[in-house]
């Protein structure tokens, strides 16, 4: 990689960490944008992707992350958990399953474990290992309480396989968009 391309992963990596921040740091500040946070946090990461700047792309997550605890989330660091643990490197990962031909199965298993995990700890972390309120009946909590695991076991990686399906799919458009910008 020459100069001109280490300035050129620099600065893409660098917008992409501060657009990914902003939109966490907003997500944090907001419990209506926090999904809306989440997701331009992850669209902005895939940039440097899209280059194969798997370092920059790398160390733009690092950056978003530091940044978004110093914008808000030290405060309220439960929220930026999931995006910390999984959401900001899944795109990372997906990368580097393309770029070492990983096969996609194991992958989208690993995957699977992986973000089924971090549920269980945002679980734990968020809700104290309790799920409870008042919008549905006390016998729905208890029986969600009992069950969580195997919920989070199915239900959990159902979601994944279509994330991770559509998170393939947004990289595509990512990297299209940012080849049509930058010649």
């Amino acid at each position: 990689m020459g100069k001109n391309n280490n300035t050129f992963s620099l600065a893409l990596s660098g917008i992409s960490c501060a657009v990914a921040a902003g939109a966490l740091a907003l997500g944090i500040i907001s419990d209506y944008l926090v999904a809306t946070g989440y997701l331009i946090g992850v669209v902005a990461l895939m940039v440097p992707l899209s280059k194969r700047f798997y370092k920059g792309a790398f160390l733009a997550y690092v950056g978003t992350v530091i940044l978004a605890v110093v914008l808000g989330a030290a405060v309220q660091f439960w929220k930026l958990v999931p995006f910390a643990v999984f959401f900001g490197l899944h795109p990372i990962a997906n990368a580097l399953q393309i770029k070492y031909k990983i096969n996609k199965w194991l992958a989208l298993l690993v995957k699977a474990v992986w973000f089924d995990g971090m549920l269980i700890a945002s679980y734990h972390l968020i809700y104290g290992g309790l799920l409870g309120g008042t919008i549905f009946p006390e016998e729905l909590y208890k029986v969600i309480n009992d069950y969580i695991y195997l919920f989070i076991f199915t239900i959990g990686s159902v979601i994944c396989f279509v994330y991770d399906y559509l998170i393939f799919k947004t990289q595509i458009a990512v990297n299209a968009l940012v080849a049509r910008v930058i010649k």
